[in-house]
């Protein structure tokens, strides 16, 4: 039987926040492992600041035979596999590859005039509006529900239709 058969992808369940120290463990282990991270915009007492955080939250993939699968318990922070029908559930290659490609995907998304988007942070949180003005570091904001335009920075608005929060 081919060995490169029996490798496959799985689906680990981490501790909460743990996801980027369990996926420095699992590369330490030489093992093959994907962490889809996304860019949002996070709010401090004194900034504003655009970090990278998990796309599903506590879940990283692994590439590996199922009975290294079981040894991977004993990972710190790593809490359990994802399992189907009682056995660990096989993450399909082609779903790992549309995962990063819808990604990139939303991470090259440029904003355009007439766009319905969503401000993320500040006083106006929530709001929505159609973008009319677009420069290097802000947009120009149409807010019809206050009647009023207003400037943001580009890094706290989103698409409204995106799939990502």
């Amino acid at each position: 039987m081919d060995k490169q058969a029996l490798v496959n992808w799985y689906a680990l369940y981490t501790s909460p926040r743990a996801e980027k120290q369990v996926e420095e463990r699992l590369k330490a282990k030489g093992l093959t492992c994907y962490l889809p991270l996304h860019r949002t915009p996070r709010k401090w007492s004194d900034r504003i600041k655009i970090v990278e955080v998990p796309l599903f939250n506590s879940y990283i993939f692994v590439q590996c035979e199922e009975h290294v699968l079981r040894e991977l318990f004993r990972v710190y922070g790593v809490v359990k596999a994802v399992y189907h029908d009682g056995k660990p559930a096989v993450i399909r290659p082609k779903e790992i590859e549309e995962i990063k490609r819808f990604l990139e995907l939303a991470q090259n998304h440029e904003l355009s005039v007439g766009e319905e988007v969503e401000i993320l942070l500040g006083d106006l949180k929530n709001c929505a509006g159609k973008v009319k003005t677009i420069s290097k570091k802000y947009i120009g904001l149409y807010l019809e529900s206050l009647d009023a335009m207003v400037v943001v920075k580009k890094d706290i608005v989103a698409p409204v239709n995106r799939l990502i929060k």
